[in-house]
Order: C-alpha cells, then sequence, then structure tokens
C-alpha cells in the first residue's frame, strides 16, 4: 500500500477521541483526513447534535484545509468508530464536487483500508446534477 494511505489513517486516528461536549453534542465518534494537492493533511471529526447542526468528519477536515487557503483535494480517508474505513456521506460528496467540479472525479477516497480497496470520487459520484 502506498505510505502516504498509512500516513492518513494514523493522522485520522489520531484525532478520533469520543467525547461528549454537552448533553446535546458529541464530538469523535468519525474522525477523516484528507491529502490536498500540496500534500499537507488536514484532519476533522463529527460533530454530532440532537438537531441538524452537526457536521461530518470528512466536511470538517475540507473546512480545516479551506481556512488554511488550500482547495484541492487528491485523498480522502474517513475512520468510523469500529476502527474500519467508509465512504463519505452525500452531503460531503456533493461538498466536493462543488469544490473542485473539474477535477472530483480523481479524487481518491480509502474504501477499505483492511483490504487497500481505493476508490474514486468519480467512480462513486458519476454524473453531477449541476
Amino acid at each position: 500500500m502506498d505510505k502516504i494511505w498509512e500516513t492518513l489513517y494514523l493522522s485520522a486516528k489520531n484525532v478520533q477521541n469520543y467525547r461528549k461536549i454537552s448533553d446535546y453534542i458529541t464530538a469523535g465518534e468519525v474522525s477523516a483526513a484528507i491529502l490536498s494537492s500540496s500534500g499537507k493533511i488536514y484532519t476533522g471529526v463529527c460533530l454530532d447534535t440532537c438537531s441538524t447542526l452537526g457536521i461530518c468528519a470528512e466536511r470538517n477536515a475540507i473546512f480545516n484545509m479551506i481556512t488554511n487557503g488550500e482547495y484541492e483535494i487528491e485523498k480522502v480517508i474517513a475512520i468510523l468508530p469500529d476502527g474500519k474505513t467508509g465512504t463519505p456521506c452525500g452531503a460531503c460528496r456533493e461538498l466536493m464536487v462543488q469544490l473542485m467540479p473539474e477535477k472530483y472525479k480523481d479524487i481518491e477516497i480509502m474504501l477499505d483500508y483492511e483490504n487497500q480497496k481505493i476508490i474514486t470520487l468519480g467512480q462513486m459520484t458519476p454524473e453531477w446534477w449541476i
């Protein structure tokens, strides 16, 4: 496996820390790491709320990347509560497509870290609604 995937996995795992923030908010059940086109890694965790104000780990990592002045994603990994990896939800996919409408199909997503299965966002989202 490409060494960068191991680095991304460990980066996401290092921020994954489930915690109760208040009676209404928990954080860190899911974590994510994004590799930007500059080679920098950005991480994020999910925030779950009792309403729709929460945010996915992938979008949190993307917002971290944007906050730091970058806009292009190369690779994405998300770690679920059981330590396995999974695919970004529809909202996360939509954000990546809108962020990179000409290049989104090339974003690599770690589908299954244990079995080293990688898929592109283009394979997951072959046609954009716009």
